[in-house]
């Protein structure tokens, strides 16, 4: 195969990669932006969502495409009511102070992980992808579901930002995301909205595993790599920024997939590692982020 159409290929590649990031690293920012917690457990939440989505289409049977649609429309529900229930009963209990948080994230990570390895078991499992086709392109064919994928997180990224910046909802996030005490003030439960916004980064999470579990394996480990990109993307986006989540997501998503394809996984980890480096020293508050006044 030529350049060209190799370029595209790993593009496309790149592309599916940048849509689930994009879900995933959208949650953990929006949990750090309105909280200023920093969820050392949101890769977990992400592994959730796929080992449920093969528990909701094992159990549904029947045509993949029905056990497939369950799958996205329990699995995030599920996951987010589990993430809502250790908010009230982990995060709250600390005051959301930000060094008891990550330790608590930190014990939720493993209390998580090892439930699933007991109950899921250590090994890595399928499920069958709705549907089956490939869109002809002049020179290969390619997964018409992974075009889907893409397609369906857009879908996912507008509906998110039209509940935050288009319904009222999204007003008292944002309200309490910039001043808690003035939002208290004129009689915002702030518990409620935080307990509401984890559960609803932890449902994206979920969200972007059922996307992509049919191309990649449910496995007890697999949040590992979701939240190490994650944090790569929402620290060179900037702690906080929807919008520097979302562009530095593309970018990583795209880089990753495309140098995954012409070199080696590894090496993408690594020139990504090395972005989050450069992007401390020369701009500590990230590419959109804004800089904290002494």
């Amino acid at each position: 195969m030529d350049f060209g159409p190799f370029f595209l290929l790993a593009t496309l590649e790149g592309l599916v990669q940048a849509a689930v990031l994009c879900l995933t690293a959208l949650g953990l920012s929006l949990v750090f932006g309105v909280m200023r917690v920093v969820n050392v457990a949101h890769g977990e939440f992400f592994m959730l969502g796929a080992v449920m989505a093969w528990w909701v289409a094992t159990w549904a049977g029947g045509h993949p495409a029905l056990g497939f649609a369950l799958a996205l429309l329990l699995a995030p529900l599920l996951v987010g009511a589990i993430a809502w229930a250790g908010e009230r009963l982990v995060l709250k209990r600390v005051s959301y102070d930000p060094e008891a948080t990550i330790v608590a994230t930190i014990g939720m990570l493993y209390i998580i992980q090892q439930t699933t390895l007991l109950t899921f078991g250590p090994d890595a499992r399928a499920v069958n992808p709705p549907f089956y086709f490939r869109v002809e392109f002049p020179w290969f064919g390619y997964s018409g579901y992974k075009l889907c994928v893409i397609a369906a997180a857009l879908v996912l990224l507008l509906a998110t930002w039209f509940l935050i910046t288009r319904t009222r909802l999204g007003l008292i996030m944002r309200a309490t995301r910039f001043d808690r005490e003035t939002a208290e003030n004129f009689g915002i439960a702030v518990g409620q909205v935080y307990a509401m916004v984890f559960a609803l980064g932890a449902a994206l999470a979920a969200a972007g595993a059922v996307l992509v579990v049919p191309v990649r394996q449910a496995h007890y480990l697999m949040g590992i790599d979701p939240l190490l990109l994650s944090f790569i993307v929402v620290i060179i986006g900037g702690l906080g920024s929807i919008r520097g989540t979302l562009v530095a997501a593309l970018l990583i998503g795209l880089s990753d997939g495309i140098i995954s394809v012409f070199f080696s996984p590894t090496l993408a980890k690594m020139i990504s590692t090395l972005a989050v480096a450069l992007v401390l020293v020369f701009r500590p508050q990230g590419l959109f982020g804004i800089r904290a006044r002494a």
